[in-house]
């Protein structure tokens, strides 16, 4: 059983007590293990089968590393069973859409009858909810529009949730001696932020013996085909795989049909077309006067592009989004890579909402081969995560000056992500400010501003001569939260004109800003960030899927401040720091 069926077994665990009403430290408790499981850097199982002690990790005691190991074990947790037994699984769906928490799932489902999403939508349309109490035309449209959203949205899974559950796939099937090679295609193979049903692409001169050891895959609950050279299997979690086996010479050009886009396809084969081609999944051919079709091609994906007279086209950038054009022009970027990040610019320790220690996240950045790490705890005004106010920031400063005198070949420097208030200014007088090495803000509060107030408030909040690094501009949560309203284009472009630089937030469940808006902000002269945001050692390694929005983006290592090496940051930030201690020592001079 994989991480992410562990924690997700976790979280509806925590639902439904929660629905049910019980006492609120055991329901977090629930809720802190899922983040827990969520956010390691290796597999439960893995612990379990070496036999290490699972009340070891943060937050586990001796109940739940009981039920991790069931899982692992079983494929199934005893108690989640009984709570089902209680009320509907299904309930902990309901909390999905914004506008019910678990009091209004209970009264739904004790009034109503309302046991899942597709029992909402009836109930919706019968005119139901406004029958409750508490239920008015406000809330009922937030809730109905937050259910469309859900519903339009279908089973996709973030991208790290589908690393989790493909990349053992493909390293079970890679393991046989009959496939001479394997690709997962589609959405995951361009890095997509959520992806869908996964398409793999094997060559092997026995299929029977792939299809078979496919369909006997551990963690599939369902074999919906199986035929000599394709089959689809249901993982536990849900997850559909297609497995195609292709002849070698076909495998290029199956793999750029499989790999999309259906608008970068459809491209490709018309530029074919004018050349008297016919692309597709089986191969290039070059079209006859006299009817019929001469293979050229199809052994390699460059065979595709090359008959069309192109390079070829990384596949994070094949959306139709001018790809095909630049390499026309032969103008394709030369994408940043995982390889050129010198350095994390925004990480949380124990000081705020961390798991890990000042000296525990900076030995991990050495270990990464980092030159660099800021540590940006919060400000005091998210009180839920523990933040920092003035005299408590100078008991962590104190702690960093030892940790840098321990850890050796990382610099650490001093950092803060500062709340930007409903009114624009910042959580932490300028005294502090000016002190910092690296000053990363955020809104987390007040988001149902309007979009002219919320921009006024960012827009403002640049305007401090102290900060250094919008993060997560937007406020999204992947699959969960929309984003504020906000006017991004006034938010860049304030951003540009003050040299701040705007983070690509690694999280999993933010990669914000979206490769749409990092490339209008790499257009418009903003500088971007690649931050994790890790809140643990295991985070750091979300770093990938901050670079593979910034590779979706168009960027190049030139537009990633932290791709700088260690003296050039500081030049930077020195810049920064200069500028806006010249007023003060103006002000003195008068």
């Amino acid at each position: 059983m994989e991480n992410l069926e562990i924690a997700r077994t976790l979280e509806q665990v925590a639902d439904l007590l929660e629905i049910q009403g019980a006492n609120v430290f055991r329901v977090r408790a629930y809720r802190n293990a899922a983040r827990t499981v969520s956010s390691l850097g290796r597999p439960v199982a893995e612990m379990v089968a070496a036999g290490e002690d699972l009340r070891q990790l943060p937050g586990i005691g001796e109940d739940l590393s009981a039920y991790l190991t069931e899982l692992v074990e079983t494929g199934r947790l005893t108690l989640l069973d009984e709570l089902e037994k209680q009320l509907p699984g299904t309930l902990s769906e309901l909390v999905r859409v914004d506008g019910i928490g678990p009091k209004r799932a209970r009264l739904l489902h004790d009034r109503l009858g309302i046991d899942s999403l597709a029992a909402l939508r009836k109930a919706l349309e019968a005119g139901q909810l406004a029958t409750l109490r508490g239920f008015g035309a406000k809330s009922i449209e937030r809730i109905r529009r937050s259910l469309d959203e859900v519903e339009a949205r279908g089973r996709r899974y973030r991208l790290a949730d589908a690393d989790q559950l493909v990349r053992p796939l493909l390293e079970y099937l890679r393991q046989a001696p009959d496939v001479e090679a394997l690709e997962a295609a589609g959405s995951f193979r361009r890095r997509m932020e959520t992806v869908g049903d996964v398409d793999l692409l094997a060559i092997s001169a026995r299929p029977a013996a792939v299809m078979r050891r496919f369909t006997r895959y551990p963690d599939a609950v369902r074999v919906e085909a199986a035929g000599t050279t394709r089959g689809t299997i249901v993982l536990r979690s849900g997850l559909h795989v297609d497995l195609r086996i292709l002849p070698r010479r076909a495998y290029g050009a199956a793999l750029h049909y499989f790999t999309g886009s259906k608008a970068h396809n459809i491209e490709i084969r018309r530029l074919g077309l004018e050349r008297g081609l016919r692309i597709s999944e089986y191969g290039v051919f070059q079209l006859k006067r006299a009817g019929g079709a001469r293979r050229i091609g199809g052994a390699r994906e460059a065979d595709v592009f090359r008959a069309v007279g192109l390079p070829w086209i990384p596949p994070e950038l094949r959306e139709n989004r001018g790809e095909i054009e630049a390499a026309r022009a032969g103008t394709l970027p030369h994408l940043v890579d995982e390889g050129d990040i010198r350095g994390d610019l925004q990480v949380h320790t124990t000081w705020s909402d961390g798991r890990d220690s000042v000296e525990a996240m900076a030995r991990a950045c050495a270990t990464l081969g980092y030159a660099y790490l800021a540590i940006t705890d919060h400000s005091a005004a998210v009180t839920v995560a523990g933040g920092l106010d003035p005299a408590r920031l100078e008991r962590q400063w104190r702690e960093i000056a030892g940790v840098r005198r321990r850890v050796r070949g990382v610099k650490i420097l001093r950092g803060m992500e500062v709340d930007i208030l409903r009114d624009g200014t910042l959580d932490l007088p300028d005294e502090y400010l000016d002190r910092l090495d690296v000053v990363v803000v955020a809104v987390h509060s007040h988001r149902t501003l309007s979009r002219t107030a919320m921009t006024d408030r960012i827009v403002r909040a640049l305007e401090h001569p102290a900060v250094d690094i919008l993060a997560h501009p937007t406020g999204r949560l992947i699959g969960e939260r929309e984003p504020y309203a906000v006017d991004i284009d006034a938010v860049l472009e304030a951003a540009a004109a003050r040299d701040v630089a705007v983070e690509i937030n690694a999280q999993p469940d933010r990669l914000d800003l979206s490769d749409i808006l990092a490339r209008r902000a790499r257009e418009l002269g903003v500088r971007l960030v690649i931050d994790t945001d890790a809140h643990s050692v295991d985070q750091l390694r979300y770093m990938t899927y901050g670079v593979a929005q910034a590779r979706r983006a168009w960027l190049e290592a030139g537009d990633v401040v932290n791709t700088l090496e260690p003296d050039a940051l500081e030049r930077w930030l020195n810049r920064r720091r200069r500028a806006r201690r010249r007023p003060a020592a103006a002000k003195a001079a008068s």
